[in-house]
Parts: structure tokens; C-alpha cells; sequence
């Protein structure tokens, strides 16, 4: 009987891939005999494509299996079924290793049945009858896992939306909701649609405790995404990590989210300060043709700071062959724009030329409001941090000349392009926030959701931490058209590492220049 079944159901789907693997009302013998055959492809497909996490194929294969044995009330039926069943695995690799099965085709079929064979259904003598009734479930509901259901999957992020830097929450809350309705408008993620819920700490860390609990404990979601600012990050992420808690594509290039190796559950897309601060000294060294004790730091007075002032202090060091330097730090308090001390520093040394500013956008406008005339040839330069259009604003408000030259690193490439990716990010921005203007730090918002996203569809529709975890690690050069394919791996959690130069104009518009 089961081999004339076998026979039946290899023609069937050879015919039929795309068809459900166990449809209400089939005979509970074949429905289990096609998993058996068809379920082995899909499985075999996937395990050869990359881009698809191994834990996903791992858990998927472990349920398949335990199906058959449950379902067959012989011990020579399970066996033949499981030979079957392993049999279709090796075919389902050959095909994909010959080009006969793509990726992209693997995905789609892997994904329909995760949603036919769900965790947590019974096994035994009615594993066969649960795969009949259950074919549409996509979540099951002993499997709960916090901030996913059946039809949304929640996020949060703790940034500043009050306060000196709320341009910057602001703007990053922007981005990432643009991406998540985009996505949403094309039917989510896995059938799940996307939301974000904000928690506002001010950029001050004694207020990021709280928010994170609120987000956990009351919105219960799933992680945190684009959570801003340094400071509030070394309160964030412990508080994440004890609760195995995924913690993406915070807005800071600082080194606690970069630990060697990596903390499991932090990723980043984004180049680091180091990076940042790295190509900016070079540029100022080896296209300006300053000399390193010309240079000096402009930053803020907590560990934001201290990692742009460990960057520039580094390449400087580099550029001298690893002979120690002394670099000069003019210092302001955090959340204030009391920078007066920094500018009476800087007037005792007769020597700089180039002020590297760690700063957030409204004291580094101040810091040059009160510099500018007295320095007209000084070069002011700013890591992606600062917020390159409220910079732009505030500067343009004084006037031109106060505008003219500042240099911005960035992270992201310039927003005036017309690359695909920042087509894409304008035509949805302008479609779900009308009348926004395009921004450096939604635009990152943006490009961090989207590398998101990815990393949850290749999950799978049975999500949880751990498997995306995986899907991230797994990515190799995915290309949104960034011009630097993005790659993570188990050993390295940042995403791209390239950094890109702006200007202003007197205009108070950005241009782009070339750091190298």
C-alpha cells in the first residue's frame, strides 16, 4: 500500500509543487505519505541556500520527523517513511545544487510548510488527523513567544522625542516606520504586520532603565530597534541581553556595540565612531595636508564622547606609525549648550586648524556660532551622530557663512542620490509621511529597519529570537544597492563598515566628497 502511495504522490508533486501539503479531507495515509515525500524536497532545498537559517531547517526537519513516527501504527511503515523522507532530503539538495530549485522558490516552500506542520500540534495516533486541521495555522498557539501573534509583530525603541536631541528620535522613529508601513502595505512580514512603539528617555540614561522596562514588561515586544545615543545604550543593552532580548541597529557607532565577539543578540548596520573618525583624520591629513597636532576634539562629556575622542586619538596614533599623540579634547556637558569653556580652550591654542566635533546638533551649532569669525579657515567636521539636517538648520540661521564647509561623515549615502535605495526610501517617506523632508537619520532609520526585515522573513513564519538571531548571521552581501552589500556573521555583528563625506554649501545643502 505505501509504496503504491509513494508512487502516487512523488507523480503529484512533481507536478504540483506549489500545492498544500496536507489539504483538509485528503486521506490521512496519503497526507502524511506526501509530507513524507514533498516535505523532504522543500527541507533538502533549503538547507543548500545560504540566506536560509540552520536552526529554521533544524526545527522544521525535527517536526516532519516526529509527524511520521507519530503517525504510523507500524514500526516498518515509520521506517520506510523516514528512509523516504531522507531519501527526498538528498534530492531536494541536488536540486538546488544543480540551479533546478532556487532560493528564492526554497523560501516560499519552506515557509508553506512551517504553516502546514506548525509546532506544538500533538503527535501520537493523531499527529496525522492535527496536520489535516491545522494546515493554515501560521503561529501556534502553545508557542508563545512575547511580542509576536498571529497578526503583528512588535518593536520598540527608547530614544529622545523631548529635549535638546529630539530632532534625532524624532527622525529615527520616522525612518523605521516608513520602512515598517512600506512593508506592511506589501503584506508584512510573513503574513505579520509591523509595529513600533516609542519610549521616550530624553537621551538622559538614568530614564533609560524605565523606558526599557516599559517596553518589555508593559508593550511586550519582541526587541528594541534604533534606539539612540551611547550614554543610553550602556543601560540598554545589559538590560537587553539578561532577557535574551534582540537589540538592532541602535543610532551610535560606539564600541559597547561592538564587543569581540559579539554579544549574541546586538546587531548593528552601521560603521562605528572608529570608522567615522578613522576616515575623517585621513582625509584631513592626506587631502588637506594638515598636520596631526592641528588637529583637535570637540565633545560631549560622557561616553558618546569618549568613543570619538578614542577614534580620532587612534588614527592619529596610526598615522605617526603607533607613536603615542597628544590630542587636544575641548569638553561640554550633555543635553546643554553650554560650551563656552571648550571655545576659551581653544583660544589658548594658536595651532589647530580642524575641530573634530563629537556632538549632538545643537551644541556643535553653537560651538561654531561662537568660533566662527574669530576662525574663519578653521575646518569643522562632525560624525553622523550630530544630525546632519537639524546641523544644517540651525547653522543656516545664523547665516551662511556659518554653513559654508562643515563637513559631516556619514553612514548612509547622500540623500540627494538617485541610487535605487534612496529612490525607494524618498517614494515612501513622501507616501506615509507627506511633506517630511528627506533626512540622514530616518534615512538610516530606514536602511536599519529594512536589513531588519529581511533578517525576519528568512526566520520564518514560527518566529522567535533565536532564529533570527540565526537568519541574521547566516546573511551574506545582501544588496540593497547601498553601494556596500551588507553581511553579518556568528563572528561579526555590523553590517556594512563603509563611511561616506558630506559638505555644506552656503546654500545649506549637502555635497557629496570623497574622504580618500
Amino acid at each position: 500500500m505505501l509504496i503504491r502511495l509513494f508512487a502516487a504522490v512523488s507523480i503529484f508533486a512533481a507536478f504540483f509543487p506549489s500545492i498544500a501539503f496536507a489539504a483538509p479531507g485528503d486521506d490521512s495515509r496519503i497526507n502524511i505519505v506526501r509530507l513524507a515525500a514533498r516535505g523532504g524536497q522543500v527541507i533538502g532545498a533549503a538547507s543548500g541556500c545560504k540566506e536560509i537559517a540552520p536552526l529554521r531547517i533544524q526545527a522544521i526537519k525535527a517536526r516532519v520527523t516526529e509527524l511520521i513516527e507519530g503517525s504510523s501504527a507500524k514500526k516498518e511503515d515509520a521506517t520506510f517513511l523516514l528512509e523516504m523522507f531522507e531519501s527526498s532530503l538528498a534530492g531536494g539538495q541536488r536540486a538546488v545544487a544543480a540551479g533546478q530549485v532556487m532560493c528564492d522558490a526554497a523560501e516560499r516552500d519552506l515557509a508553506a510548510l512551517e504553516k502546514s506542520t506548525p509546532m506544538g500540534q500533538p503527535a501520537g495516533a493523531t499527529a496525522a488527523r492535527s496536520s489535516q486541521e491545522t494546515v493554515t495555522a501560521a503561529v501556534p498557539p502553545s508557542q508563545v513567544v512575547r511580542g509576536v501573534n498571529e497578526k503583528e509583530i512588535r518593536f520598540g525603541i527608547s530614544a529622545p522625542f523631548t529635549g535638546p536631541a529630539r530632532e534625532l528620535g524624532n527622525q529615527m522613529k520616522i525612518g523605521i516606520e516608513t520602512a515598517f508601513a512600506a512593508t506592511n502595505e506589501a503584506g508584512g512580514v510573513n503574513g505579520r504586520m509591523l509595529r513600533l512603539i516609542a519610549a521616550d528617555d530624553g537621551y538622559e540614561p538614568t530614564r533609560t532603565a524605565e523606558t526599557m522596562k516599559q517596553l518589555y514588561e508593559k508593550d511586550q515586544v519582541f526587541g528594541v530597534v534604533g534606539n539612540v545615543g551611547t550614554p543610553t545604550a550602556a543601560v540598554a543593552i545589559p538590560y537587553a541581553l539578561e532577557r535574551k532580548m534582540l537589540f538592532f541597529g541602535g543610532f551610535t557607532g560606539a564600541n559597547i556595540l561592538r564587543r569581540d565577539p559579539p554579544d549574541r543578540y546586538v546587531f548593528n548596520y552601521r560603521a562605528s565612531y572608529a570608522e567615522e573618525t578613522e576616515a575623517v583624520v585621513n582625509y584631513l591629513v592626506k587631502i588637506r595636508r594638515l598636520k596631526p597636532d592641528q588637529i583637535a576634539v570637540f565633545a560631549q562629556q560622557d561616553s558618546f564622547g569618549d568613543s570619538g575622542f578614542s577614534g580620532v586619538s587612534k588614527a592619529i596614533r596610526n598615522l605617526r606609525g603607533g607613536e603615542a599623540a597628544t590630542v587636544v579634547r575641548l569638553n561640554y556637558k550633555r543635553n546643554t549648550l553650554d560650551v563656552d569653556e571648550a571655545v576659551n580652550q581653544l583660544k589658548t591654542l594658536p595651532n589647530i586648524r580642524a575641530i573634530v566635533m563629537v556632538a549632538t546638533y545643537r551644541a556643535a551649532a553653537k560651538f561654531i556660532e561662537k568660533t566662527r569669525l574669530q576662525y574663519p579657515q578653521m575646518i569643522y567636521t562632525n560624525v553622523s551622530f550630530v544630525g546632519s539636517t537639524a546641523l544644517a538648520d540651525e547653522l543656516m540661521l545664523l547665516g551662511p557663512r556659518y554653513a559654508k564647509g562643515v563637513i559631516v561623515t556619514q553612514v548612509v549615502p547622500a540623500v540627494n542620490d538617485y541610487s535605487s535605495v534612496i529612490l525607494e526610501y524618498k517614494t515612501a517617506l513622501n507616501k506615509h509621511f507627506p511633506g517630511v523632508a528627506p533626512d540622514y537619520v530616518s534615512l538610516e532609520g530606514y536602511i536599519s529597519a529594512k536589513v531588519l526585515i529581511e533578517g525576519l522573513r528568512r526566520a520564518g513564519p514560527q518566529l522567535d529570537v533565536e532564529r533570527v538571531v540565526e537568519a541574521l548571521e547566516s546573511m551574506r552581501d545582501y544588496d540593497m544597492g547601498l553601494g556596500a552589500p551588507i553581511s553579518f556573521t556568528r563572528s561579526k555583528h555590523q553590517g556594512v563598515n563603509k563611511v561616506w563625506g558630506t559638505q555644506l554649501t552656503e546654500e545649506g545643502k549637502y555635497e557629496s566628497i570623497e574622504l580618500e
